[in-house]
């Protein structure tokens, strides 16, 4: 079971909400023929990666292990920060629900402002967001779960092209309205209230504001009013992408009404930042990984910096595109350091680092880094899955489960969570019981779950080795595949499912149909290895040998671990099944066990119950690696 790196991270996250485990491979097949020449540079490939790995998983050991997040409740209560603030999402009074953008980009845009107040501490609105108008507001126990002293909330109402906010200020410490303050303004003169509340919170709370913070909390995102809709929207939808099987259509679309907004006015800055993300997340995992793709993700960015070359938000614009379309850490942390100095409020620079930090194998830091983002944003359970994923990369089920317990406990109904949960129980138990009952109360629950579910149930139901559930998962499978670990078509798992039933002949015909989409990937981003990896598994479930030998070779030149600790370590699982599915299973077994020695995502379940390896059991070396991962009883 993955976590998506995503971050998005995704990912290949990263770092796009959850990362689930791809239904990955059948049985392993028995080939006729070999290549004397390639065997030997494959044995000669594995004894130098085995090599490498010693000081790579001495020096991940070396590191202490990660902790888990603090809880903002108890460091309220411990001590009230001073100058701490919330902008709890605004009620919007407008009779025309298309106007309902305007009082989430009155909240955002005021949130934005104050988080610029190095003086400050600003709760991310991801956290904020908890806590809706139409709920009813216990603004006491709301400061204490978000860990601040003050919240600002308020109203907005359009009438023709004017507009009424009312905000008002309470210290939740002593349950206290300090003021309640009515502006009414044009449309367009939105900066000029944002301005006006900054200023005032800042003086209730007795904060300085710089005269480089007063400018750039005066600078206005647009005088279009359009413009600013499609942006608002834009925006909720690459946000929510972080959570969404349908990432790919979601940062779609968001690229067409982002296209729209700065067609409408072409200064728009922000709009083009949000473009600049869009095109980097479908580049980095990827979804899109051309030159085309890049090309369009810097051409953003060059209009970000042309725009406004020293804001934070270019600077944060210009660290995500060096780390995710160019895997450039350096550049990426030195842009970032940029940005904080302008952004000191800004949860994203504190993610972003976790996530370079965890491509560089650097857990502790990485687990640090996303626990400082946590604290500024600590109802995001997007974070905590990320937190999550830190702990499965180490195997260290029982603090992921911590974890995920503690995102269930902040939103108990989130689908990709709750599989997450329960997926975990077979990746460290090998035990499916827990997700075979989770996907079934989901389907019960909403039947129009099941695409998004339906990469973890084709994995269990290989696991289980149930080939009606199998045929009934597949039917849920999207028609571009799934987009997991690796990207996979959608006729490889209809080549798992044909092959699960013992149909060789749909198992080869589905694998021929995997084969022509991803040679179209290939030869479209011919130096991306996750890519060139899928081709080599599908290469190997033909009996190409040869090929997939060579393919699962130059996916690891591509992308080693000492480039990429997450990506590289799925690309070395792979490598492994390759090698069972050739019939090499002196090198599978090697491969499995020097992709153990690093930090990756394979485990006791996937290897005790999937497929993959089923032409290893029965082999004294494998076996006893099987049972040396088995969790002791004492663990819990």
């Amino acid at each position: 079971m993955n976590l998506h790196p995503n971050e998005l991270e995704t990912s290949p996250t990263g770092e796009a909400g959850i990362r689930k485990q791809s239904a990955e491979c059948g049985n392993s097949a028995d080939f006729n023929f070999r290549s004397e020449h390639f065997l030997t540079t494959a044995v000669v490939i594995a004894i130098a990666l085995a090599l490498g790995f010693g000081f790579w998983s001495l020096w991940s050991r070396l590191a202490p292990e990660i902790t888990p997040p603090a809880s903002p409740e108890a460091a309220y209560v411990a001590s009230f920060p001073e100058k701490s603030i919330a902008v709890l999402p605004f009620q919007d009074l407008s009779q025309v629900k298309e106007n309902n953008f305007i009082a989430e980009g009155v909240q955002d845009d005021i949130l934005m402002a104050l988080s610029k107040v190095g003086d400050l501490k600003v709760i991310n609105r991801t956290s904020a967001n908890a806590f809706p108008p139409s709920s009813a507001r216990d603004l006491s126990e709301i400061a204490k779960s978000l860990g601040v002293a003050f919240l600002l909330e308020g109203s907005v109402q359009r009438s023709g092209e004017k507009m009424q906010i009312i905000a008002k200020l309470t210290d939740a410490r002593r349950g206290t309205l300090l003021w309640t303050q009515t502006y009414e303004r044009n449309l367009t003169d939105i900066s000029e209230i944002q301005t006006a509340l900054v200023e005032r919170v800042a003086s209730e709370l007795e904060a300085t504001i710089s005269p480089k913070e007063r400018a750039a909390i005066a600078e206005g995102p647009t005088t279009d009013i359009l413009a600013y809709g499609l942006y608002v929207r834009a925006k909720d939808l690459i946000e929510s992408a972080s959570f969404a099987a349908q990432i790919n259509e979601k940062l779609t679309q968001a690229i067409q009404l982002l296209d729209q907004a700065v067609e409408r006015d072409p200064n728009f800055y922000l709009a083009y930042c949000q473009s600049a993300a869009a095109h980097n997340y479908l580049y980095f995992f990827g979804l899109d990984h051309t030159p085309r793709r890049l090309g369009l993700a810097e051409a953003a960015l060059k209009t970000v910096i042309r725009l406004r070359p020293d804001a934070g938000e270019t600077h944060f614009a210009k660290a995500n595109f060096a780390y995710r379309c160019h895997l450039n850490y350096d550049e990426a942390r030195a842009e970032l350091a940029l940005a904080q100095r302008v952004l000191p409020n800004n949860s994203q620079i504190f993610e972003l680092t976790g996530y370079i930090d965890r491509r560089q194998g650097m857990w502790t830091e990485s687990a640090r880094s996303l626990q400082r983002a946590f604290g500024l944003d600590p109802r995001n359970v997007f974070l905590l899955q990320q937190i999550a994923l830190s702990y499965q990369e180490s195997r260290q089920f029982g603090a992921m489960a911590g974890a995920l317990d503690r995102a269930l406990d902040l939103s108990p109904r989130d689908v990709d969570t709750r599989v997450t949960r329960a997926l975990l129980e077979l990746e460290w138990r090998a035990d499916t019981q827990p997700l075979h009952q989770m996907i079934d109360t989901l389907l019960a629950e909403n039947p129009a779950t099941a695409r998004d579910v339906s990469d973890p149930w084709l994995y269990l139901s290989l696991c289980e080795r149930d080939q009606a559930s199998a045929s009934r998962a597949l039917a849920a499978i999207p028609q571009d595949g799934i987009a997991t670990d690796l990207n996979f078509p959608r006729a490889w798992c209809e080549a798992l499912v044909a092959r699960a039933k013992g149909d060789a002949a749909g198992a080869h015909d589905a694998f021929l149909a995997a084969r022509a989409e991803a040679e179209k990937t290939v030869n479209a981003q011919p130096d991306y290895g996750p890519a060139i990896m899928v081709l080599g598994l599908i290469d190997a479930g033909l009996g190409r040998k040869e090929e997939a030998l060579r393919e699962g070779a130059r996916a690891i030149e591509l992308l080693p671990i000492t480039k990429d600790a997450i990506d590289g370590a799925e690309i070395m699982k792979y490598l492994g099944v390759i090698y069972a599915w050739t019939g090499e299973k002196d090198l599978a077994i090697q491969q499995v066990a020097a992709t153990l020695k690093i930090r990756s995502t394979l485990s006791y379940g996937n290897l005790k119950l999937h497929p993959n390896w089923d032409a290893l059991r029965g082999d004294p070396r494998f076996e006893k690696i099987v049972a040396d991962l088995a969790p002791r009883t004492s663990q819990k």
